[in-house]
């Protein structure tokens, strides 16, 4: 399932979550709210990888939002640890609960088969499946930090490295030629200037990704911050931009 499809099904079931958390009572905050809801889309990635069912990920989905916005980790303390981690538990215990109830239920011949679902145990690999859908997110959240600046009245650094991305075969004077036809750029893009307008596109999407990063970590410092990009594979794509972060030359 592809970030467009996600996130139409993440807009369409996330409707209790928002009236939920707009009806709690003041006093009841729970200190990692608002990090459970800006990776909301992580955890869905996740329950979608580990149930193979959109339907049993969206009823997952909606169980992890109620027990969120009713207090269930009001007792987390956002200080001891990295967040995606208390994130990875709450799910895994989620999921196993899920996979427990199925092998309890009758078997219909009825009943709509789904690519079988994954058994989830803890393990380097369902470690790794976390990680994997924790890296798309956040690389899915930049991508529409991107996009956003750009409708909103940026440079046209989204349009800049999506068509890159997506046509790597394109030489500079053909990425220019489709670029003016898409944008009608006046001036007129050249070689030398769409190479340019590229480096600054990649130079923005890091920013941008490593903002979501630091976001994630929930005040965190610095030696973190370097390691949390390691662990995502993430630090030489955002090295740059983390110089600059950290002031450095």
């Amino acid at each position: 399932m592809d970030d467009e499809t996600i996130a139409s099904r993440l807009s369409r079931i996330a409707t209790n979550w928002e009236l939920l958390a707009g009806a709690r009572e003041a006093g009841t905050s729970d200190a990692w709210l608002p990090l459970f809801r800006r990776y909301q889309g992580a955890a869905y990635r996740y329950l979608l990888g580990a149930v193979r069912d959109p339907d049993a990920a969206d009823d997952l989905f909606q169980d992890f939002a109620v027990r969120v916005v009713q207090g269930a980790f009001r007792g987390a303390n956002p200080q001891r640890g990295r967040f995606r981690d208390y994130l990875k538990s709450a799910l895994f215990h989620l999921i196993v609960d899920h996979q427990k109830r199925r092998r309890k239920r009758p078997w219909s011949l009825n009943q709509e088969c789904h690519e079988p679902q994954v058994q989830v145990e803890e393990t380097p690999s369902a470690d790794a499946e976390f990680l994997h859908s924790w890296r798309d997110e956040l690389l899915a959240r930049a991508w529409a930090a991107l996009e956003n600046a750009e409708r909103t009245g940026g440079l046209p650094y989204y349009t800049i490295l999506k068509l890159r991305t997506e046509n790597t075969e394109l030489s500079s004077a053909e990425m220019a030629a489709e670029l003016n036809r898409r944008l009608g750029s006046e001036p007129a893009f050249t070689e030398t200037s769409v190479r340019k307008a590229l480096q600054r596109a990649r130079a923005k999407y890091a920013d941008y990704l490593l903002d979501e990063v630091t976001h994630s970590l929930h005040g965190f410092r610095l030696d973190e911050l370097e390691q949390e990009l390691i662990d995502l594979g993430l630090l030489d794509y955002c090295r740059a931009a983390l110089n600059r972060h950290l002031g450095r030359t």
